[in-house]
């Protein structure tokens, strides 16, 4: 038994305090949880204009280099390494010491995803699309991986920090067949660094619920360079 430490959000440039919970079972592949997440800071929820391959979408965008794609039951996601840049923000998430996991300087890393839909048929999503999940092989909490929130290094780097255009505003959205849309992430950069890419795909109802019989999740492994 080991108690199981809660890591911190950072909120504003305010560190909140560490929390002890019980005592929780230890197990030989357990890794410390994860920070937090803190809330996007305003420039983030600045809308893009509309357009693109998806009435609700922003527009597809295509930089940088394929590093692997990533194949499901009807749906298929390109992965781009675009480039590295420095971070002039701290991440997200605070160690329980309250160090940044991303602090200004660092060198940050940009993927982009392009999300295609290869089922021959519309397919409804929900708010959550399909989502991507990316963490290096030495990655060492439950969570995934920080990053840094900055819409003007996203914009310089050509990558949508989220795929959805203004307006669009209501579930389900149909994802016409073979059309397709993106967005990307940043974490720290680990040069040549084995990572796992996860995409999860659970279609909506007329309602725009999730279809949880219907989840599906594909990972596949790579390389940042």
């Amino acid at each position: 038994m080991r108690n199981t430490r809660v890591l911190l959000a950072s909120l504003g440039g305010l560190t909140l305090a560490a929390l002890m919970v019980g005592c929780a079972p230890s197990s030989p592949s357990e890794k410390p949880s994860a920070p937090v997440s803190q809330e996007a800071d305003d420039d983030e929820k600045t809308a893009a204009s509309e357009g693109g391959d998806v009435a609700w979408a922003k527009p597809v965008t295509t930089p940088g280099d394929k590093i692997t794609t990533i194949t499901g039951d009807g749906f298929e996601v390109a992965v781009y390494q675009v480039g590295t840049a420095t971070a002039q923000k701290t991440g997200q998430f605070v160690t329980p010491e309250g160090n940044p996991v991303i602090a200004i300087g660092d060198e940050i890393v940009f993927v982009n995803y392009v999300v295609t839909n290869t089922s021959g048929a519309d397919i409804p999503l929900s708010f959550n699309l399909v989502g991507v999940d990316a963490r290096y092989a030495d990655w060492p909490y439950l969570q995934g991986m920080d990053s840094i929130v900055d819409s003007a290094l996203f914009e310089k780097m050509q990558v949508n920090s989220s795929a959805f255009a203004l307006g669009a505003t209501e579930a389900p959205f149909v994802w016409p067949a073979g059309s397709s849309f993106s967005y990307g992430q940043n974490f720290l950069y680990e040069k040549g660094g084995a990572i796992t890419f996860s995409a999860t795909l659970t279609p909506a109802d007329e309602n725009g619920d999730l279809v949880h019989d219907k989840r599906q999740e594909v990972k596949v492994d790579a390389t940042i360079s």
